[in-house]
């Protein structure tokens, strides 16, 4: 007994100098798969089994790796052997340090996966232990050269935004959320950690089905549309819903909807003109009412089978929801149904063509083509949400190698003629 004692005491003093304990389930020897790209978003009670396996799914037999900063291998005969979907492996790795989380061996199987999973837990331990450091490196290769799917579930979900709320001084309520946005618990990070595609400009949230969340979250938009100077975005769970999104944009929502009132949540700040809160300050209530339609928000039933879906690809078109306008009035939260905010006109631009000019191909893939007179042309790109993006032009071609997959809007002003080229990148 005293030798059992003695072994699990020097395991332990192991594995927390090293900054993580590793669990195994599966083959120990790598495997290469022709894997999919996706992203698994769960609103962080107990997992649903079908979102889970679609996640699997785009592993295509290759091996699964499990970040998370507390808890043991509870995921593992899980994904294994729980849900039908053959896979090589399943390794979990509960970091409790940064030293862990960029030691070179579990970097290595993070660079390895076909698919990462964070697991709950609290998103300010995921934050120290991997932002700003070789983890965070191999986790944004991993989804935009590797391809790889990602997902999460509560706090593991809350940090796959561009936008998240970090709980570095704990978690923040509605009240204290609309008192003041700016509370020393509303502690949000800005486009400076995980850059997933889809997810630009989104801050998620979980745990809808606690009533101190909606309220907080249009809170969270406020600040990120303030900061910013930006329009803002959200996707948020119900604790039984899944939201798991395609390469091409699409987002399905997955539960037991009439069964229980499972739903996921896409918000996004007014596509009109004026679209910043009227009163977003240090110390005051928060006052976002923009004619009481300051946030729209499509509502989707999560379904058996993931039928109901909302497009990430313009944050418009959906299927199976119903749009509702949320809103903040010196600190009271309010609610309406609404229509469809109809964001086609994202530019707001008066049209002029631009004689002989065509641009191809469409869809491109790294480079676009221009044919016209050059002389005193200025070229713009922007993406859906009306963000410019960075693009470079070498005599008739645009480079646009590093943008991500999507839609895209062109603009080409000469003199006083502008003309406007919708664009997908696959």
């Amino acid at each position: 007994m005293k030798k059992i004692t003695f072994l699990f005491v020097v395991l332990f003093q192991f594995s927390f100098s090293q900054g993580y304990t590793e669990y195994l389930t599966g083959n120990a020897t790598d495997v290469n798969t022709s894997h999919e790209s996706g992203i698994c978003l769960m609103g962080g009670a107990s997992e649903n089994d079908e979102a889970m396996a679609w996640f699997l799914n785009k592993a295509n037999g290759g091996d699964i790796v499990v970040l998370r900063a507390s808890g043991s291998d509870g995921y593992n005969n899980y994904f294994y052997s729980q849900l039908g979907v053959t896979i090589n492996s399943v390794r979990t790795f509960v970091i409790s340090s940064e030293a862990g989380a960029t030691n070179a061996y579990v970097l290595d199987k993070v660079n390895n996966a076909e698919a990462i999973w964070f697991a709950g837990g609290d998103q300010f331990d995921y934050v120290s232990f991997f932002k700003d450091n070789a983890m965070e490196d191999a986790l944004n290769n991993f989804v935009n050269v590797k391809g790889g799917v990602i997902g999460g579930t509560s706090a593991g979900m809350a940090i796959l935004g561009s936008g998240y709320f970090s709980a570095e001084n704990g978690t923040v309520t509605n009240a204290q959320a609309l008192s003041n946005p700016y509370h020393n618990r509303m502690t949000i990070g800005y486009n400076d950690f995980l850059d997933i595609s889809f997810l630009e400009h989104v801050i998620t949230d979980t745990h809808y089905d606690d009533p101190d969340r909606r309220a907080r979250h249009t809170a969270f938009l406020a600040r990120y549309a303030t900061d910013n100077s930006s329009r803002a975005f959200g996707i948020a769970c119900n604790e039984y819903t899944a939201v798991c999104v395609d390469d091409d944009g699409k987002a399905y929502v997955y539960g037991e909807y009439p069964t229980y009132p499972e739903y996921a949540y896409f918000l996004q700040s007014n596509c009109a003109n004026e679209f910043l809160p009227e009163n977003c300050t240090d110390g005051n209530a928060l006052n976002w009412t923009r004619n009481n339609e300051a946030v729209k928000v499509y509502k989707v039933p999560g379904m058996v089978g993931g039928t109901n879906y909302f497009d990430l690809s313009d944050w418009q078109s959906g299927s199976g929801g119903t749009w509702e306008n949320w809103y903040v009035n010196n600190g009271v939260f309010m609610t309406a149904s609404t229509t469809n905010p109809n964001c086609n006109d994202v530019l707001d631009l008066e049209e002029v063509g631009i004689d002989n000019l065509t641009v191809s191909p469409n869809p491109f893939i790294d480079f676009i083509r221009l044919s016209s007179d050059f002389d005193g042309v200025e070229i713009r790109m922007y993406d859906v949400l009306g963000k410019q993006v960075e693009i470079a032009l070498s005599g008739d071609h645009i480079d646009a190698s590093s943008l991500h997959g999507g839609i895209y809007f062109l603009q080409v002003t000469k003199g006083d003629a502008v003309e406007t080229f919708k664009l997908v990148k696959n």
